[in-house]
């Protein structure tokens, strides 16, 4: 299959810039395309010959659901039933934006979009290429991040190239996203909210709208769970890992900083391929293998930005083994920790 590729500004956008993504997806073909958190894989959520594709052109296990992207408010009562207040609360507050709601689904949605669960994850993006390919094309499109199953997710249009070129159909190429991380995702459809992804949009920030928000206790885990139901993308399979061995290293940072150092030079006086994932305060006190700086910790908005981008710059480097700091557990900080847990395996060493 030959992958078309079609680059498009923000800033400058009409509606014939999309015709042939629009013909792509009502014929049940996938197209990817950038949203503020990811670049994502989209196909007509409605078409269960859609959404095998893009379980197929992922290498995505079929009982991991997708999320369904909407362009209207309105949409959350054809594509769900049973919705709670707190669900038009937080839309009102969040969307467009990067907040995905659970919700318990409507009979439209096909078990094939909805990982054979009785409930559909539900967002509206705030990119604007996404935005106006959804009301242009007047679907509600399934979209994944746009990578194969269990890599770094795709932050560029080079991510996903390399990824599904030959694969999918079409990659709109809207240049670097904004945010780097996944949206929040919030389950709805039982009786007390719950966070089942940390993202962008934080626990607190959704107190501050409906009042008491748990975690799942599998996103505080730390520790793989392969018998989970995953209710939402990523609870249950191996997320964002780089081909090389990623160690995350906790405790206190001098001792953190003295123990990768001598980490990695074992391993570079074994002659092995070495990156350490640093932030702008520690990357100078590193001395062996090759150090990325992510940003500063004073800006975890940036060091979001850029995790997946470093991680799959190491893959182009060819780096066999990986140390990277931990990061606080709060704020936007659960979120960087959760997926680098998950990139990792779950290989976290307290020093």
């Amino acid at each position: 299959m030959k992958t078309i590729i079609q680059t498009m500004d923000r800033k400058s956008l009409n509606a014939k810039d999309f015709e042939t993504a629009i013909q792509l997806l009502k014929e049940g073909q996938l197209v990817a395309f950038p949203t503020e958190t990811v670049y994502g894989l989209g196909g007509n959520a409605l078409d269960e010959t859609a959404a095998k594709r893009i379980y197929e052109a992922k290498g995505r296990p079929s009982d991991n659901p997708l999320i369904v992207h909407i362009a209207d408010i309105k949409d959350l009562e054809k594509l769900a039933v049973d919705i709670p207040e707190a669900a038009y609360q937080l839309a009102n507050a969040f969307w467009p934006g990067p907040l995905t709601m659970i919700l318990k689904k409507s009979e439209i949605v096909p078990l094939s979009t909805s990982g054979g669960l009785n409930t559909v994850g539900i967002r509206m993006p705030s990119d604007p290429i996404a935005s106006m390919l959804i009301k242009e094309s007047g679907l509600y499109i399934a979209a994944p991040s746009a990578n194969s199953s269990g890599r770094p997710s795709t932050t560029k249009a080079e991510h996903v190239i390399e990824d599904l070129s030959g694969k999918i159909s079409m990659i709109i190429d809207g240049g670097a996203v904004d945010i780097g991380l996944e949206s929040t995702i919030v389950d709805l459809s039982g009786e007390k909210a719950l966070i089942l992804r940390p993202g962008f949009i934080t626990r607190e920030q959704l107190m501050d709208v409906i009042g008491d928000v748990d975690y799942d206790k599998a996103v505080l885990k730390r520790e793989a769970n392969p018998n989970i139901v995953a209710k939402a993308p990523g609870m249950k399979y191996k997320h964002y890992a780089p081909k090389g061995e990623l160690t995350i290293y906790e405790g206190d940072m001098d001792k953190v900083i003295a123990k990768i150092n001598e980490q990695a030079r074992e391993k570079v006086l074994a002659g092995e391929s070495v990156a350490i994932l640093a932030t702008d305060e520690t990357k100078d006190h590193y001395h062996n293998g090759i150090v990325k700086s992510i940003g500063s910790r004073c800006d975890e908005k940036a060091i979001a930005s850029h995790l997946f981008d470093v991680l799959r710059e190491f893959d182009t480097l060819g780096i066999s083994y990986i140390y990277s700091e931990s990061f606080a557990d709060n704020n936007l900080g659960q979120a960087i920790m959760n997926r680098l847990l998950k990139a990792a395996g779950y290989h976290i060493i307290t020093v």
